[in-house]
């Protein structure tokens, strides 16, 4: 997943940092909320991890404004505010989950995991198609039932083609989704990793779902059976 923290603690924000990034995510952060308002506008994050109490405008208002916008990302308040009432004002803010500091790691993992699932059609962590199986949960890949083994950036590449059939995705696009934005690519960054993806899962350029737009990027061509 793409995520965003929203910390205005650096020790607290860097140690999160470095965990999720350590558990495949690729991880941003702001210390304030009006960059996240900013930073969810501009750039498409899978999940946002928001404190309530922020510099400026807080985690509640920043919650309000995101809903109220024309993206929607998922939302996990982190924050040391744990009564009842504090819960229900950040849920009817619109969170979508909240977790109280301190938390343990593999709690706010699972909860991460449980989001994801909670967005997938059908309750089911397996995507299908083009003779691809992609398990959001596990991370594991199957092309035409042999196991495929990908890197995490060749998975979230995959992930994010197959959660988007048939739409074109832009190079600018594709590189905001993957990639942090501080991080410097190179002019066939792309092209190297979908070329990696298509050998691994033992397609060539003709029968692979992941086809070529030229010109404009990228487009996973599915066509629903069912």
């Amino acid at each position: 997943m793409k995520i965003l923290i929203v910390e205005d603690d650096k020790k607290a924000c860097d140690v999160l940092k470095r965990g999720l990034t350590e558990a495949g995510h690729i991880v941003e952060a702001v210390s304030d909320g009006e960059s996240c308002v900013e930073y969810a506008h501009d750039v498409g994050y899978d999940l946002i991890i928001l404190d309530i109490m922020l510099p400026g405008i807080d985690g509640l208002e920043v919650c309000r404004k995101l809903r109220a916008g024309p993206v929607s990302p998922l939302i996990l308040m982190l924050t040391g505010k744990d009564t009842v009432g504090d819960k229900i004002k950040g849920l009817n803010a619109g969170a979508d989950d909240y977790l109280c500091k301190p938390f343990d790691f593999d709690e706010l993992e699972a909860r991460i995991k449980a989001l994801q699932r909670r967005t997938l059609t059908r309750g089911s962590p397996v995507i299908e198609a083009g003779g691809i199986s992609l398990n959001t949960i596990t991370r594991e890949v199957r092309s035409n039932g042999k196991k495929v083994g990908l890197t995490s950036t060749e998975y979230r590449l995959l992930e994010y083609f197959m959660t988007n059939p048939n739409m074109v995705l832009t190079r600018r696009m594709i590189e905001e989704h993957i990639w942090n934005i501080e991080t410097a690519l190179e002019s066939n960054a792309i092209d190297v990793l979908v070329g990696k993806i298509r050998r691994k899962m033992g397609f060539d350029i003709r029968a692979c779902p992941i086809q070529n737009v030229y010109g404009e990027g990228y487009r996973f061509v599915y066509e629903d059976q069912a």
